[in-house]
């Protein structure tokens, strides 16, 4: 099944190819049934293995597997839903992937499913870099183009990436992956990270990115690159929303009274618009909770030959 998520229309958001049943394929094949379809990620739903869990499912991009990641389980749930392994009306549903157990909740309209939260690990912060500018050099960006202020860091919900905050919606656009000065910047982390994400939390103005339903109030505009992982763009990465959420709120560029409801727009500059929800829980100050959710459209169904 191919679905469409992080989107309510077909042909944008992030593509997703889910085969909903992966016995008797070895981790080989299915890295090479990810490479052939080609999307930022591929999955393979397999019997429970784990106490508490309602499936097991592997998660593969073109280049390697991930223990985790945030548009593969939005869109699975979305296709087990049609596909009626997830029964109408389900409130909640628990994967066993490679970071172990992940719960997501479902909401559905009469017999339809129509958004998932997704669950994710509370957050790990790296130390910031030294010097910003070897992040600006990485996007071939001068370094005004990071935002002042506001730190260069790892932020890791189980899945780690480097985020890289700027100042302005049209420096985001402006990004350009430089693999010579990433892989100089990424061999002086502490962690290395599975790709790196710019935003910038720029107010939309009047010539603002409103593609879809909510994006006119998108607390930020973004983008992900991962090309060690056989991505060069990604469109939506679920995974690394929810260390946004949480770099958001640690740094303060949202506020506690709105943590609990932000959108990331991504995807606008390869053609892909994309809205991550996201909410962050705190109690005492502290993140409590993360959660990452969002809409599928199923955009097509068909038989690969093995």
């Amino acid at each position: 099944m191919h679905y469409d998520v992080f989107t309510s229309r077909a042909f944008a958001g992030n593509q997703l190819a889910v085969y909903l049943d992966g016995r008797g394929l070895s981790a080989d094949a299915m890295q090479a049934i990810a490479k052939e379809m080609n999307f930022s990620e591929t999955t393979f739903v397999l019997p429970p293995e784990a106490k508490g869990t309602d499936t097991r499912m592997r998660i593969f991009t073109p280049g390697s597997e991930l223990p985790m990641a945030g548009h593969p389980v939005i869109g699975s749930t979305f296709a087990l839903a049609r596909a009626g392994v997830i029964e109408a009306g389900r409130e909640r549903f628990t994967f066993g992937l490679g970071v172990g157990p992940l719960p997501v909740s479902l909401q559905w309209k009469g017999s339809e499913l129509r958004f998932v939260w997704m669950t994710q690990l509370k957050p790990t912060f790296d130390d910031p870099i030294a010097n910003p500018a070897r992040a600006a050099a990485a996007l071939s960006l001068p370094p005004k183009a990071v935002t002042a202020g506001q730190p260069v860091q790892v932020v890791s919900c189980g899945v780690p990436f480097l985020f890289v905050p700027l100042a302005t919606r049209r420096a985001v656009d402006r990004a350009v992956f430089d693999r010579t000065e990433y892989a100089a910047l990424v061999d002086s982390l502490a962690t290395r990270p599975n790709g790196v994400f710019v935003f910038s939390a720029e107010q939309f103005g009047a010539r603002g990115h409103r593609i879809g339903q909510h994006s006119g109030r998108a607390t930020v505009y973004s983008r992900m690159f991962a090309p060690d992982l056989g991505v060069a763009e990604d469109p939506a990465t679920g995974s690394a929303s929810g260390p946004l959420g949480c770099y958001l709120v640690r740094h303060r560029i949202v506020t506690n009274e709105t943590a609990g409801a932000m959108l990331s727009l991504q995807g606008v500059k390869m053609g892909r618009p994309s809205e991550i929800h996201i909410s962050i829980g705190l109690r005492g100050g502290e993140i409590s909770s993360v959660q990452v959710g969002g809409e599928s459209v199923l955009a097509g169904e068909g038989t690969l030959y093995v």
